[in-house]
């Protein structure tokens, strides 16, 4: 299989980011010798995306927990910036449980005995705004149960501080109304503290919690030998003099060998917040050390657990039956219809997936429609390609390959004012609010095409189609953006004219990604290490002291 990220360099190391997609504000825990991984999903449906490893490094998608977001009225179009922030995985009593914060409507928990489900409804813990970054803690010790969580100034006008309450052992209630358990406007340079796991260790409540922002920020951790404080803090992951800004927010896991690791996100723009796993210990004080020295590895030795051979989660499909993998999401809430499914149809039960084209006011404008379906951008560099055909002769009636961010850019299929199949290639910048052409449409017979999008250094995006004659570029580079906290994302859609009646469905098969570089032998990283250390000092980053911050990169939430 050809991956377009393989984190396993198969000879006993791997290289970071171990997950290079946008698995945004990750949280892990093991159960036996399996690990598994959450994330946050924000207003894309199904949410909570379950990842498993048996060594913290080949991961693959075994599903999602949550089927739709709540209250539904409010995730019927795309909502970007709400939803599922940075969720808390844990496993107690037999069961594995989940907690979140919705910055607009509060904290949030669901649990199952399994991790394929199913899971119990949502249940409302703590009703409120700005109320984000949840996680639990059951003392096995003491037999009590807590929660922490952050504050997002937006909804609160609170920020910088992290509440602690007492919980009931079933999750369903909190027992106390908060204390403030650290306050970082009392603690020089520190800003923006936020993203906290809690954990028991030594004898100690720890808070493992970013601050400074997902750009330049840093991991802190937090110390107390009562749960209600005081705390005492320092910096345990830095940038330092490596490429890695902002490395910080995620969880630590201690793996059946008695290893200890710390996996957390790094943000990268376009392509979301990736996932880097850290070796972590423990120095003569007590306190972790996280990475080498506090500074993030680019290669290391891996984890000492059972083989398990190289692994990513899937991005290539060919939609069997008609039903997407498990890689894709909508970005809102689905309704009936959106998909026509190959049900009671044999003759057909190969033919790839079917989008009904919607009909909707919206169609000049990917970002208002829900009936998106998503992925994240797998790598850095990467070429995907799709087959489509458009079975709609609907003037306006329309499907494609998208790059889909605060900017947009597509390539595929409309059909024309007589029904006409053409090929067309449109975007639309940040500021627009219509798209608009890329490149002149030109015919396509038989209302087929093989799309592709070449991804370089930069998420830039060089787009391409064969209508028959093979492939032919397509208008100028587009640079793919995030949205507020969200990487780019790829996407397939179909749309139709606002109007009645049917107006068609658009098939796409054969859903593939290439690699345009494998990973460097042995030989080439030692080298380039080697570089790297002779150029260290000119690449010096936002590495931090104990109560020292940068004020750039300043993110409010």
């Amino acid at each position: 299989m050809d991956r377009p990220w393989t984190a396993d360099l198969g000879d006993g190391t791997y290289r970071n980011p171990v997950l290079n997609a946008d698995w945004s504000d990750p949280d892990v825990v093991r159960v036996g010798d399996d690990h598994y991984l959450t994330a946050s999903s924000f207003g894309r449906a199904p949410g909570l995306p379950l990842l498993h490893s048996r060594d913290l490094v080949n991961w693959t998608l075994v599903g999602h927990a949550l089927e739709r977001l709540e209250p539904a009225a409010d995730f019927a179009f795309p909502r970007h910036d709400r939803g599922v922030w940075a969720p808390s995985l844990r496993h107690h009593g037999g069961r594995f449980w989940i907690f979140w914060g919705d910055p607009d409507h509060g904290i949030q928990q669901i649990n199952s005995p399994h991790i394929e489900g199913p899971w119990s409804a949502p249940h409302l813990l703590k009703a409120g705004k700005g109320l984000i970054d949840a996680c639990p803690l059951w003392d096995e010790e003491s037999g009590e149960a807590y929660l922490v969580h952050a504050w997002a100034k937006s909804r609160s006008g609170i920020k910088n501080r992290l509440t602690g309450h007492r919980m009931s052992a079933d999750g369903r209630e909190l027992l106390d109304e908060g204390v403030t358990l650290v306050d970082a406007d009392r603690l020089p340079g520190w800003f923006t503290l936020e993203g906290p796991k809690l954990y028991r260790h030594d004898g100690y409540f720890w808070i493992l919690a970013p601050a400074g922002g997902v750009e330049t920020g840093w991991q802190g951790a937090f110390r107390s030998r009562d749960f209600r404080g005081p705390y005492e803090e320092r910096v345990v992951l830095a940038q330092g003099r490596t490429d890695v800004n902002g490395p910080h927010q995620g969880g630590w896991v201690r793996t059946a060998a008695g290893e200890d690791w710390f996996l957390h996100f790094q943000a990268r723009g376009a392509y979301g917040r990736v996932v880097h796993l850290q070796p972590m210990s423990w120095d003569e004080e007590g306190w972790p050390v996280v990475g080498a020295a506090g500074e993030p590895v680019p290669v290391h030795t891996k984890p000492a657990a059972p083989a398990q051979p190289p692994a990513a989660p899937a991005v290539d499909d060919d939609f069997p039956g008609g039903r997407p993998g498990r890689q894709w999401q909508w970005t809102a809430n689905p309704r009936p219809g959106w998909t026509a499914g190959h049900a009671g149809d044999a003759r057909r039960a190969g033919d790839g997936l079917r989008l009904t084209c919607v009909r909707t006011p919206d169609e000049h404008d990917l970002r208002l429609l829900p009936n998106v379906l998503v992925q994240r951008l797998p790598a850095e560099e990467f070429t995907v390609e799709v087959d489509l055909a458009l079975d709609s002769d609907e003037p306006g009636a329309k499907a494609g390959l998208a790059v889909l961010g605060d900017a947009f850019s597509w390539i595929g299929l409309t059909a024309g004012a007589d029904g006409t199949p053409l090929l067309v290639h449109r975007f639309a910048e940040g500021v627009a609010a219509h798209e608009r052409d890329a490149a002149e449409p030109r015919a396509s017979p038989g209302g087929r095409a093989r799309l592709r999008i070449e991804v370089t250094a930069g998420a830039r995006c060089r787009f391409s189609a064969d209508t028959g004659d093979g492939f032919r570029p397509s208008g100028q580079v587009f640079a793919a953006t995030p949205w507020r906290w969200v990487g780019a994302l790829l996407g397939l859609f179909a749309t139709a004219p606002a109007g009645t009646g049917p107006a068609g469905t658009a098939r796409f098969t054969a859903f593939r990604t290439t690699d345009p570089s494998p990973p460097a032998s042995h030989g080439q990283r030692r080298a380039d290490d080697e570089h790297l250390e002779d150029t260290a000092g000119a690449c010096r980053g936002s590495g931090l002291p104990h109560g020292r911050a940068r004020a750039d990169g300043h993110r409010v939430r």
